[in-house]
C-alpha cells in the first residue's frame, strides 16, 4: 500500500508558496516608465543624487501599486509617499545634527510609532514601512542636498508613478472602447466581480466548495467597497457613471445575502439561479442593459429573496440612481484604540526593538570601518523594517525569503554590472527592475531580489562602488536580529494582534445578530453590519493564517484561534440565513434557533480552549438568547417583505 507523501510544516510550505494570477501588464508598463526615466532625467540634468532620490520614491510607490480603482490608488500610493517624505526629512536632519546615541533613540521611537500604526490596516502598514525605511535612508545616506529638497524630490518620484496610475488607460478599458472610458474601469471590474462571485456561490450551494465560494464573495465585496469608497472631492458620487456604479453595487448586496442563505441551507439550487447574476456581471462590464433575467423558482424563502433581489437589481440598473456603499468608517477615536491596543503595542514593540537594534549595530560597524570606504550604513535598519512587519507574512518565511532574495539579487547584479556600460546600462537595469516589481510581488524572495538589484544599480549610478557583498552580510545580520526580536517576550499577552482582531470580529458578529433579531426588516443598517462582520472576520482569519505558519515556538500562542474563527464564520452565515427567513416569514423556525444555540455552545467551548475567555466588548451569546426566543414566536405587527 502506498503511503501518503509527508506534508511539509506550514512554516516551510509558506516560504515555498507563491501567488498566482495573470500578469498585471498595466502595472508592468507603469513600473518601466517610473524609476528609470526619473533617474535618466537626473543624470541628464547633472543632479544625479536628486534623480536617485526621485527614483527611490517611484520604486517604493511601485511596491504598493496593486490592482484596484484609480481613486483608491490615491490613498494606497499617496499616503505612504507622504509618510516616506516625512521620514526622509526627519532622518536627514537627525543624521546631520545628532550623535549616534541620540539618533538611535530617535529611530527607535519612530519604530515604535511606525509599528503601532501598522496595526490599523494594509495602507497604514505601508505608511509605517515607508516612514521607517526613508528615515534610515535619510540618516544613513548623507545626501548632498538639504533634507527638504530630498523630501520634495522623493515625493515627486512617488507622485510621478501615481500620475501614471491615474492617467494611463488599462488594456481592459481600451478593449471596451471609448464609450465607457477608463476613469472607472477599476470600479467597474470590482462590481462585476461581486456578481460573478454571487453566481459562483449559487453554483456551489450544497457542495463542499460552498465555504470557499462564500469567502471569495466576501473578498469581492471588500474589494468593490474599497474601490468605490476611495477619496473624492465631493461627499457623494459626482457623476452619472459613478452613481450608476454605486447603485449596481448596492443592488448586489441583497443578492449576496440570498446566495449566502441558500449556501447555508446545504442544498443544491437550480442551475438557472446563477444565470441572473452572471448576466448582471456582463452588463456591468459592458455598460449595457441587463436584458431579461431568468427568475428562479420561489419555493423557499431564500429563493424568493433571490428572485426579489434580481428584480430590484434590474430596476437599479435601469434607473442608475441611488445606492449606498453600506460601509462603516472608523473615526479617529477608533483608530487610536487600535494603535494603542494589544495588537498595536505588540507590533510597535517588535518593530522598535528590531529597528533600534539594527540602527545601533549599523552605526557601530560604520564607525569601526567594517563598511569599507563608503560612508553609508542604512541597509541594515532598512532591511530590518521589511523583515519585522508581521503583516508581510510569517517571520521565518520573511527571513528565508529575504536572505535568498538578497543573495540572488546581489549575485545577478554583480554579473550584469560587470558587462553593461555606465551609466546607461545601469539606468536600463533600473527601468527593467521597475517593470518586474509587479510580477515579483507574488513572492517575497522574488520581490527582494528585484529590489536589491534595483537599489544597487541606483547606488552605483549615484557614485557608490560595487557593494553587493556588503549588502549580503548586512542582510544576514538583519535576519538574525529580527529572528531574535521576533521571539522576545513582549509586555502583555503574546499574539496580541491576532487576539485583538478576533475579538473585534466576534463583537461585529454579535452586533450583526442582535440587529437581525431586534429589528427584522430594517435592511440598510443590516447590510452595513453584515459587511462589517464579514470584513473583520476575514481580517482575523488572515492574521490567524499568518500566525499558524510561524515556527512552533510562536505558532503555539495562537492555537485554537482558527477553530474560533471558523465557528464565528458559521455564526455570521447563520445570521444571514436568519435575516432572509425573518424577511419572508416574520419568525425563526426551529432549525435556525437550534443552529444558533448550538453555535453559541460550540463558540464558548472553543474560546475557553484558545484562552480567549467567554465575553467580548459588545453583545454576548448569553444576552442574545432572549432575542432568539422572541424571534421564534410568530408576532403580530411584523412586516413581511416579499
Amino acid at each position: 500500500m502506498n503511503r501518503p507523501a509527508p506534508r511539509l510544516p506550514l512554516w516551510i510550505a509558506h516560504a515555498l508558496s507563491a501567488q498566482r494570477g495573470p500578469v498585471p501588464w498595466s502595472a508592468v508598463v507603469r513600473g518601466a516608465l517610473a524609476a528609470g526615466p526619473l533617474l535618466l532625467a537626473g543624470v541628464l540634468a547633472g543632479r544625479t543624487s536628486l534623480g536617485v532620490v526621485a527614483a527611490l520614491g517611484a520604486m517604493l510607490a511601485g511596491v504598493n501599486d496593486r490592482p484596484g480603482s484609480r481613486r483608491a490608488s490615491v490613498g494606497r500610493l499617496g499616503l505612504p509617499a507622504l509618510a516616506g517624505a516625512a521620514g526622509l526629512l526627519a532622518g536627514s536632519y537627525a543624521g546631520r545634527h545628532t550623535g549616534a546615541v541620540t539618533l538611535t533613540l530617535l529611530l527607535t521611537l519612530l519604530g515604535l510609532l511606525g509599528g503601532a500604526v501598522s496595526a490599523v490596516g494594509p495602507v497604514a502598514s505601508a505608511v509605517g514601512t515607508q516612514l521607517l525605511v526613508t528615515s534610515a535612508l535619510g540618516a544613513g545616506m548623507m545626501l548632498p542636498e538639504p533634507g527638504w529638497e530630498s523630501a520634495l524630490l522623493y515625493l515627486a518620484g512617488a507622485g510621478w508613478l501615481l500620475g501614471l496610475r491615474l492617467l494611463l488607460p488599462t488594456p481592459s478599458s481600451a478593449a471596451r472602447g471609448a464609450r465607457l472610458g477608463y476613469r472607472f474601469d477599476g470600479e467597474r471590474a470590482a462590481v462585476a466581480g461581486v456578481y460573478e462571485a454571487v453566481a459562483a456561490l449559487l453554483d456551489a450551494a450544497g457542495t463542499p466548495g460552498a465555504t470557499a465560494r462564500r469567502a471569495a464573495l466576501t473578498a469581492a465585496l471588500d474589494q468593490a467597497q474599497d474601490a468605490l469608497a476611495g477619496p473624492r472631492l465631493r461627499r457623494h458620487a459626482g457623476s452619472a457613471a459613478e452613481r450608476r456604479l454605486h447603485a449596481q453595487y448596492a443592488a448586489a448586496l441583497p443578492l449576496a445575502e440570498a446566495a449566502t442563505a441558500l449556501a447555508w441551507a446545504e442544498r443544491p439550487v437550480p442551475a438557472r439561479a446563477g444565470e441572473g447574476p452572471r448576466r448582471l456581471a456582463v452588463a456591468v462590464r459592458a455598460g449595457a442593459p441587463t436584458g431579461p433575467l431568468p427568475a428562479p423558482a420561489r419555493t423557499v424563502p431564500a429563493l424568493r429573496a433571490l428572485d426579489d433581489a434580481l428584480l430590484r437589481a434590474a430596476e437599479a440598473f435601469d434607473s442608475g440612481e441611488g445606492g449606498r456603499l453600506h460601509t462603516r468608517r472608523r473615526g479617529a477615536r477608533a483608530l487610536l484604540r487600535i494603535v494603542l491596543g494589544a495588537g498595536g503595542r505588540e507590533y510597535g514593540f517588535r518593530v522598535a526593538a528590531s529597528f533600534g537594534a539594527s540602527a545601533a549595530l549599523a552605526q557601530a560597524l560604520h564607525r569601526t570601518g567594517w563598511y569599507g570606504p563608503h560612508p553609508h550604513w542604512y541597509w541594515l535598519p532598512a532591511t530590518a523594517v521589511f523583515l519585522v512587519k508581521p503583516d508581510l507574512g510569517p517571520l521565518v518565511s520573511r527571513v528565508l525569503s529575504r536572505a535568498a532574495g538578497t543573495v540572488l539579487g546581489a549575485l545577478v547584479f554583480a554579473g550584469v554590472a560587470a558587462v553593461v556600460p555606465r551609466p546607461g546600462g545601469l539606468i536600463a537595469v533600473v527601468a527593467l527592475c521597475g517593470a518586474l516589481i509587479p510580477v515579483a510581488a507574488r513572492h517575497f524572495a522574488a520581490l527582494t531580489a528585484v529590489i536589491t538589484a534595483l537599489v544597487l544599480a541606483l547606488l552605483m549610478v549615484g557614485g557608490e562602488p560595487g557593494a553587493s557583498w556588503n549588502r549580503i552580510g548586512e542582510t544576514l545580520l538583519a535576519c538574525a536580529l529580527v529572528l531574535i526580536a521576533g521571539h522576545l517576550p513582549v509586555p502583555g499577552e503574546r499574539a496580541g494582534g491576532v487576539r485583538a482582531r478576533l475579538t473585534v470580529a466576534a463583537d461585529a458578529a454579535y452586533t450583526y445578530l442582535a440587529h437581525v433579531l431586534d429589528e427584522p426588516g430594517e435592511r440598510a443598517r443590516r447590510w452595513t453590519l453584515r459587511r462589517d462582520a464579514y470584513r473583520t472576520l476575514a481580517e482575523a482569519q488572515a492574521a490567524i493564517g499568518r500566525a499558524a505558519a510561524e515556527l512552533p515556538a510562536l505558532a503555539r500562542h495562537t492555537e485554537g484561534t482558527a477553530e474560533v474563527a471558523a465557528t464565528l464564520e458559521r455564526l455570521v452565515d447563520t445570521t444571514t440565513a436568519c435575516a432572509v427567513h425573518l424577511d419572508d416569514t416574520g419568525s425563526l423556525d426551529v432549525r435556525h434557533r437550534e443552529r444558533l444555540e448550538q453555535l453559541f455552545t460550540e463558540l464558548a467551548a472553543r474560546r475557553r480552549r484558545a484562552g480567549l475567555g467567554t465575553a467580548d466588548g459588545g453583545r454576548t451569546p448569553e444576552g442574545l438568547s432572549g432575542a432568539i426566543s422572541r424571534a421564534g414566536r410568530k408576532e403580530t405587527g411584523v412586516t413581511q417583505i416579499r
